[in-house]
C-alpha cells in the first residue's frame, strides 16, 4: 500500500507539472504531440486529436511534448514560431502549477490540522531566552530581521545558523488586550541532553486551530512560502558545505519516507495517515517547482533564461547553440541523478 501511495504521490505531482505546460501550450494555440506520465516504453496510450495520452512504465518523470519544441518546423503551430512571451508562458507553467498544487493541499492541511504558533509556553532554566526576560506568553515575530510566521520558522533558522547570537523580536501579551513589543539578543547553548545548540524556549506541540477563511488563507499561502524557503536555504547550505551528498533524498529515499509515514501514522486513522502524505505532497511539489526555476540547461529555469534573453535582444539564439547547451545540461543531470540514486540505495541498505 505504501509503494502504491508513493507511486500515486510522485504520479500527482508530475501530473500537474506537466498539464500545466499542457493547459498553456493548448490555450496558445501549440500542437502538443504526446503528454506522458511515467518514463521508458508505453503501457497504454491513446490518441485524441492530435495529441497521444501515455502512461509510460516507469513511475518517474512525464514529459508534454509540443510540435517544434526542439527543432525547426514550418507549421505555424510549432512552438518555436509562437511570440517569445507565448513560449515563456508555455514554460513558466509547469512550475507555477506545481506551486497551485502546493497552495492547494496546504490550504486543505491548515482547515485540517491548523498551524504551529511561535507563542512560547515557557523557557528553559540557564538558557539564554530566559535571562534576556522572555517568558511564557510571548509571540516571536522576527529573528535577525527576517520575519517568523510559524515556529517551524524558528526551528529553520537555527538549523541555518545554530550557534551565533540571535536578534529575537517578539510582542508580549498585555492585561489589555495589545501587545508590547520587545527584543532580546538571545546565544544559543549547546545541551548535552539535546546533543545541538538550543535558545531554551518550549512551545506548545499541538498545532493552533484556524478557525476562520482568513486564517486558513494566511497560514496555507504561508506553508508553500515556507517550504519554498526551506528549499533555497538548502541549496545555501550545500553551497557553503554545511549539508553534503548524504543529506539528499532522491526519488527512492522518498519512497521510504513516505513508506515510514504511512506506517506511523496509520494506526490513528486514515485521515491523520492522509494528511501526513498530504504535507509531504506540499514539500515535494514546491521543491520541484523551485528546483524547476533554477537556470539550469534542460530545466524549465534553463529554457527561460534563452527566452528571456531572446525577449531582451528581439531575435532567438542559434538554436543548435542552444541545444548543445540543453544537452551538456542533460548529460549532468543524468550524472546527479545516478549519484542521488546511488546515495540513495547506499544509505537504505548498505
Amino acid at each position: 500500500m505504501s509503494i502504491l501511495i508513493a507511486i500515486l504521490v510522485f504520479g500527482l505531482i508530475i501530473l500537474i507539472h506537466e498539464f500545466g505546460h499542457f493547459l498553456l501550450a493548448k490555450k496558445c494555440g501549440i500542437g502538443v504531440v504526446e503528454f506522458s506520465i511515467g518514463m521508458g516504453p508505453r503501457l497504454c496510450s491513446f490518441v485524441k486529436g492530435e495529441t497521444r495520452y501515455s502512461i509510460k512504465i516507469l513511475p518517474f518523470g512525464g514529459s508534454c511534448m509540443m510540435l517544434g519544441e526542439d527543432e525547426n518546423e514550418t507549421d505555424p503551430r510549432a512552438f518555436n514560431n509562437k511570440p517569445v512571451w507565448a513560449r515563456i508562458a508555455v514554460i513558466a507553467a509547469g512550475p507555477v502549477f506545481n506551486f497551485l498544487l502546493a497552495w492547494v493541499l496546504a490550504l486543505v492541511l491548515v482547515r485540517a490540522a491548523g498551524y504551529d504558533s511561535p507563542q512560547l509556553i515557557g523557557v528553559l532554566d540557564g538558557f539564554s531566552a530566559q535571562e534576556q526576560g522572555m517568558q511564557a506568553g510571548d509571540i516571536i515575530t522576527a529573528m535577525d530581521g527576517e520575519p517568523v510566521v510559524i515556529y517551524r520558522d524558528v526551528t529553520l533558522h537555527m538549523l541555518t545558523d545554530p550557534v551565533n547570537p540571535v536578534t529575537v523580536e517578539y510582542k508580549r501579551p498585555l492585561e489589555d488586550g495589545t501587545y508590547e513589543t520587545r527584543t532580546a539578543l538571545v546565544t544559543p547553548k549547546y545541551s548535552e541532553e539535546n546533543g545541538g545548540y538550543m535558545l531554551g524556549i518550549e512551545v506548545s506541540g499541538y498545532r493552533q486551530p484556524a478557525d476562520s477563511a482568513g486564517t486558513v488563507l494566511k497560514y496555507g499561502t504561508y506553508e508553500v512560502c515556507y517550504w519554498v524557503k526551506v528549499v533555497i536555504k538548502s541549496l545555501g547550505m550545500m553551497v557553503r558545505g554545511q549539508i553534503g551528498a548524504d543529506d539528499m533524498a532522491g526519488p527512492v529515499r522518498m519512497v521510504s519516507i513516505i513508506d515510514d509515514t504511512v506506517e506511523e501514522t496509520i494506526t490513528y486513522g486514515w485521515d491523520v495517515m492522509l494528511l501526513n502524505v498530504a504535507n509531504l505532497c506540499v514539500l515535494l511539489s514546491a521543491n520541484l517547482g523551485v528546483m524547476n526555476l533554477l537556470p539550469i540547461p534542460a530545466l524549465d529555469g534553463g529554457r527561460l533564461v534563452f527566452l528571456l534573453i531572446e525577449a531582451v535582444r528581439g531575435k532567438p539564439i542559434d538554436k543548435e547553440k542552444e541545444g548543445m547547451v540543453h544537452l551538456a545540461g542533460m548529460a549532468l543531470l543524468m550524472c546527479l541523478m545516478i549519484l542521488v540514486l546511488f546515495n540513495d540505495i547506499s544509505t537504505l541498505f548498505l
